[in-house]
């Protein structure tokens, strides 16, 4: 089974996650960030990957340190559940719409964090949640699962649409990505490692 285990304590936050690639998008997300816990749940559920999320953080402050706390322990997770990566298709991508956005999503497993991220100015809050932490959270997920992850918002406006359907492709392009090839023999790298 390709699962991680992992926990993540500070004095900000407690993150508690559980990963596994090989599941059925179980998912069970609590981070006390509510249009967060909505995102990483179409993360789970579209990946194909079992997925439990448990933060407990100072969100009296504000959510800025649940939310880079959680993205930094599911990059870990990520990273760890993949082990040495033999046999998988290691690239995947994939262009999703909904409703006026359409959303590109682009991975490498390659060991190496790379982050390009497109997408149009939005308004700064969906509900209370801040949305200038878009862009932190994939850079917090590519610096722990050491992917290369290219989104590009090629329309959209609607800002909630504009976030889920980032997640949404990102969820697909790992599912193809960390998919078995029985083509594939060990590591997909002429380097002989990832």
């Amino acid at each position: 089974m390709r699962t991680a285990r992992i926990e993540r304590e500070t004095k900000e936050s407690h993150v508690l996650v559980e990963l596994n690639l090989d599941g059925q998008g179980i998912i069970d997300v609590d981070t006390g960030v509510p249009f967060f816990d909505h995102m990483m749940s179409q993360l789970g559920k579209h990946s194909g990957f079992d997925l439990t999320i448990k933060t407990k953080g100072d969100v009296h402050v504000d959510s800025h340190h649940s939310v880079e706390d959680t993205s930094l322990a599911f990059g870990q997770a990520l990273r760890e559940a993949l082990g040495d990566k033999a046999g998988i298709r290691r690239f995947g991508d994939s262009m999703v719409p909904l409703d006026e956005v359409l959303v590109q999503a682009a991975v490498d497993l390659s060991g190496r964090p790379y982050l390009v991220h497109r997408q149009p100015e939005i308004v700064e809050l969906i509900g209370t949640f801040d949305t200038t932490l878009g862009k932190h959270i994939w850079e917090s997920i590519v610096a722990e699962a050491h992917i290369a992850l290219h989104i590009r918002v090629l329309e959209g406006r609607n800002a909630h649409h504009v976030f889920e359907a980032q997640f949404k492709a990102v969820a697909r392009a790992l599912r193809d990505a960390v998919s078995l090839d029985g083509r594939v023999a060990g590591i997909p790298s002429t380097k002989g490692s990832l």
